[in-house]
């Protein structure tokens, strides 16, 4: 079931009320650079479904999400990624950098109070999936949800940390991103670090997804006889449904990815799990089929 609410939408899973909390929409870069496998024989077959949600069709932009997803399951919250966050140094990517935006007055006008989260779930860590992990005070970087646990994928904490030369030191915007959005959670005794599956509740489980990064994850729903995944970056933009092997620019692993990508939206098919990729415009979701050696689109989410 689809209804509104005062951010957007929110959507009711089984048991499961799941709030979509936009922190910014639009133009990110030409979808032949995102993703770069698909080739401009891709967006011309199908800019005229893709486009606006997905597309810009007056120049072949991709048009992108930054967005959280807030779960109320049985008494539990939990906030799955955590957007670009407000006055970031992040001089490589400059939509990110020394960003001011108004997140959590969208998260208050969903009726979500940071206080009231217990759980936090980093699909993985980028810039633009840990940056709410923390705010300022008096100068200094601390938990934005002072009473949750923050459940972090332990190779990707190893990877793009100290322990890891913050990813081996190919660019200062990593090591920028873990000490203002991860290390802070660690010295406040509030990350936990996990591999392979954790559990949160009966109905949500975290299972690694590697590719995208060492620790790429995804959250399983499953309540009643709905079914859902969101899948974090494993998609960027719905050509990947349709050709699983094309990857985004920002994958580590494209072998690995892609062969991720194809067994998540495999199980995705034959279960009907709803796909909620991390950054999709429009709907934010949908349903999808085997179709030839990739996937069609069964339906959107409204």
């Amino acid at each position: 079931m689809i209804m509104d609410n005062a951010n957007g939408n929110s959507m009711v899973l089984g048991d499961v009320e799941v709030i979509r909390v936009i922190e910014w929409q639009g133009p990110f870069g030409p979808l032949t650079d995102l993703v770069p496998d698909a080739g401009e024989r891709m967006w011309k077959d199908n800019g005229h479904w893709l486009a606006p949600d997905h597309v810009r069709a007056e120049d072949g932009r991709a048009v992108m999400a930054l967005q959280t997803w807030v779960l109320r399951s049985g008494g539990t919250t939990v906030v799955v990624d955590t957007g670009v966050g407000n006055g970031r140094e992040r001089p490589g990517a400059p939509l990110f950098h020394r960003r001011e935006g108004d997140f959590l007055g969208a998260m208050a006008r969903a009726g979500v109070d940071p206080q009231e989260v217990d759980y936090v779930v980093n699909t993985h860590v980028h810039a633009d999936h840990v940056g709410w992990n923390t705010v300022e005070d008096a100068g200094e970087w601390v938990p934005a949800f002072p009473n949750a646990r923050y459940l972090i994928p332990a190779a990707d904490d190893h990877h793009f940390g100290p322990r890891g030369g913050y990813a081996k030191g190919a660019r200062e915007d990593d090591r920028l991103i873990y000490e203002d959005s991860v290390a802070p959670v660690h010295r406040a005794g509030q990350a936990v670090l996990w591999e392979g599956s954790h559990r949160i509740d009966e109905h949500l489980t975290l299972e690694a997804a590697p590719g995208h990064t060492p620790g790429s994850s995804v959250l399983r729903l499953a309540s009643g006889s709905d079914r859902a995944v969101f899948v974090g970056d494993l998609v960027h933009s719905p050509v990947q449904i349709l050709a699983p092997s094309c990857n985004s620019c920002f994958c580590a692993d494209p072998r690995q990815a892609a062969a991720t990508r194809r067994q998540v939206l495999g199980r995705a098919a034959e279960l009907r799990e709803l796909v909620v990729p991390a950054h999709f415009g429009g709907g934010g979701a949908v349903e999808i089929h085997r179709e030839g050696e990739g996937f069609g689109i069964s339906r959107w989410a409204a």
